[in-house]
């Protein structure tokens, strides 16, 4: 006689199983990401970089994530996610540790295009996989456990960050040295954890019985999209609904890597030292944490609308306008912490909508192509922030015009949203 399945009980495992090495990952990925954020505190001066080179070289990033992310989803959905996400994690690491040995503007330009072709379809290949583990109900928050280790990586790689900028002389390296070397290792000696505990598929998980296998492959089967004529894994970059979600999700990295990024910068003008500056800039990532453990359970409990995407982006917004507009440091900081909670909070249910429109390897490439353009917002923040800065000697102007994209983005939504059939966001 067949054992009884417990839906719960078998997502609970695969959670438990699943997600703590996925989150890992993600947190390294992460600071990996933002500590050229705290290298640039000292970097800029030591290697004659002007704040617009040092944009340009940050957001370089962007560009090589933007070429190279469908290709690499597609090999991803080919090869499998363990052997995939372990090369993706040595390459990464390996060019993380390079960048503290930066000897030009030129040398930095091209290590940070790199870690960009490195790291592409890592985020986008976890969304992938989590359509293969996971039914449609769980996933929103799942994608919020997943992104809550990058509110802790910024919280750990603030003051991870600014203590190695203190670490300035020691074994004949700079403090900002230090800052690449530190956190490129880490990723390193994770790579022979993900090829003995990540599993690709279900199939391949010895922890799930037989029939937890059959349960979710036969919950994962009914629930997935009707498969269209001539859908197919390129075809997915002509898709309108690919196209219309990436233009709309633009505005999200946008005001996101527009914050995280220039965030110590700001917060070195209230006056605050290096490991004062790490210190506080723990604070705005643990409001996300909270945030991103937070609407996505709302959504899943309520019911997920085109308000748990649109709603966030409005207040991260008006928040970012009052980061400058309010009196006083204080005000300021808690403006910037609201802002960046919200804007986060924001994409785990946004995830939710191209994972129930999409299937099979059309998914793969579709999730990626939405992220890579998507994620060109991060590119464009890189160098349109301190552009604005310089040409505008102002601060409100940079903060009007990621306050300006958020509030485009979430018009889209709800506009945009209800025409495509996801008037409640499945």
């Amino acid at each position: 006689m067949e054992q009884a399945v417990s839906p719960d009980s078998t997502v609970r495992k695969i959670t438990a199983r699943l997600m703590p090495i996925l989150c890992v990952m993600y947190l390294l990925a992460y600071i990996d990401r933002q500590n050229v954020s705290y290298a640039k505190l000292e970097m800029v001066d030591a290697l004659g970089l002007s704040e617009a080179a040092y944009g340009l070289g940050a957001s370089l990033f962007f560009l090589g994530y933007f070429l190279f992310e469908a290709p690499a989803n597609l090999i991803l959905s080919r090869v499998g996610a363990r052997l995939w996400f372990a090369r993706i994690m040595l390459t990464w690491g390996a060019i993380t540790v390079a960048l503290g040995f930066t000897q030009n503007t030129a040398m930095f330009y091209v290590l940070r295009f790199l870690l960009g072709v490195a790291e592409a379809g890592f985020f986008p290949g976890v969304l992938y996989l989590l359509t293969l583990w996971f039914p449609q109900a769980r996933r929103a928050q799942m994608v919020g456990l997943f992104m809550i280790a990058s509110a802790f990586a910024n919280a750990a790689g603030s003051l991870v960050g600014g203590a190695l900028l203190e670490l300035d002389g020691a074994a004949g390296l700079a403090g900002w040295q230090w800052v690449f070397v530190a956190t490129g290792i880490p990723a390193i000696l994770m790579v022979p954890v993900v090829l003995m505990k990540l599993p690709s598929t279900p199939g391949e998980a010895r922890w799930l019985t037989d029939a937890e296998k059959s349960w979710l492959a036969a919950t994962l089967a009914a629930e997935a999209p009707p498969e269209r004529a001539g859908e197919s894994a390129w075809r997915a970059l002509a898709d309108p609904r690919v196209l219309l979600l990436a233009i709309l999700y633009f505005g999200m990295p946008l005001g996101a890597y527009g914050l995280s990024y220039w965030l110590p910068t700001i917060v070195k003008a209230f006056g605050a030292s290096n490991l004062q500056n790490g210190a506080l800039n723990v604070i705005p990532w643990l409001f996300v944490a909270v945030a991103l453990w937070a609407v996505p359970r709302h959504a899943a409990r309520h019911g997920a609308s085109r308000w748990h995407i649109a709603g966030p982006l409005l207040i991260a917004a008006a928040s970012l306008m009052g980061s400058v507009l309010l009196p006083g440091a204080g005000f300021k900081f808690a403006c910037l912490c609201i802002a960046a909670a919200a804007v986060f909070s924001a994409q785990p249910v946004f995830w939710s909508v191209p994972q129930g429109l999409l299937r099979g390897a059309h998914a793969a490439t579709g999730l990626a192509v939405i992220n890579s353009v998507g994620n060109l917002g991060g590119f464009a923040a890189q160098n349109a922030v301190p552009m604005v800065r310089d040409a505008t000697g102002s601060t409100l102007a940079p903060m009007a015009m990621l306050a300006g994209a958020l509030t485009i983005a979430a018009i889209g939504f709800l506009i945009a949203l209800p025409r495509m059939g996801v008037g409640r966001a499945r």
